[in-house]
């Protein structure tokens, strides 16, 4: 009698466990159609229509640049471009366009100061080296009781062709070119060189320099040359 009760029991118990696992599978859901069903994967980049998928494939972002890798290839930056660069972060204000007006108003300034002998002017453009061979080409001139026209056509070209750091100060090369119109008169007025009304194309090579520390904003002439060939 105690057997048949057991077996009884043992029929009751896998008839809950039958009715369990049905219930958990109409809350689960089935698999459809034997498929293994796949949990989202947000780096998965899905095909594009009309193309098969290659596969669960994470999205490629850009490689990060390793820190020991310049952010440009070498050769891409020119020497002009890597020196102003410099002259940036040195000074944050600097700016091309602007550096560019004031020297071309510096060039005609010196030119006019220096034909018309005005060493007061030369003297807060010029660096010491710069304004004693101007002073001693005025001093030569005035010597042999000479005077010098200079007229400038109204049309000066300026174009930043140099630019470096040493140290703490910048500095700034500009080719200017100019139509020019010089005339020497002897102590008469008797013109002894140059015409009168012609003008000559005439380029210059003018470095500028600037403590980028000192709290003078302004920039010293303090080399010019004329271009090689």
């Amino acid at each position: 009698m105690g057997e048949g009760l057991q077996f009884l029991d043992i029929i009751l118990f896998a008839m809950v466990a039958v009715f369990l696992v049905l219930r958990l599978r109409s809350v689960l859901g089935r698999k459809p159609d034997g498929e293994q069903q796949q949990r989202l994967n947000p780096f998965r980049r899905e095909p594009a229509e009309g193309k098969a998928d290659a596969g669960d494939r994470l999205v490629e972002f850009p490689a990060r640049p390793s820190r020991s890798t310049p952010e440009a290839p070498v050769g891409e930056i020119s020497p002009l471009e890597a020196g102003l660069a410099q002259i940036k972060r040195a000074e944050p204000s600097f700016d091309t366009t602007i550096f560019v007006t004031g020297a071309t108003a510096a060039f005609e300034i010196v030119v006019n100061a220096f034909a018309a002998g005005d060493r007061d002017k030369l003297r807060t453009l010029l660096s010491n080296e710069v304004y004693d061979n101007f002073a001693g080409a005025i001093d030569a001139r005035l010597s042999k009781g000479e005077a010098l026209e200079t007229k400038l056509s109204g049309t000066t070209t300026a174009q930043i062709v140099e630019a470096e750091m040493r140290g703490q100060s910048a500095f700034v090369t500009v080719k200017f070119a100019s139509e020019q119109c010089n005339i020497t008169r002897d102590g008469e007025g008797r013109i002894v060189d140059g015409e009168p009304n012609r003008f000559e194309g005439v380029t210059d090579l003018w470095s500028f320099a600037r403590n980028t520390r000192a709290r003078d904003p302004n920039w010293t002439l303090v080399e010019t040359r004329t271009p090689q060939g």
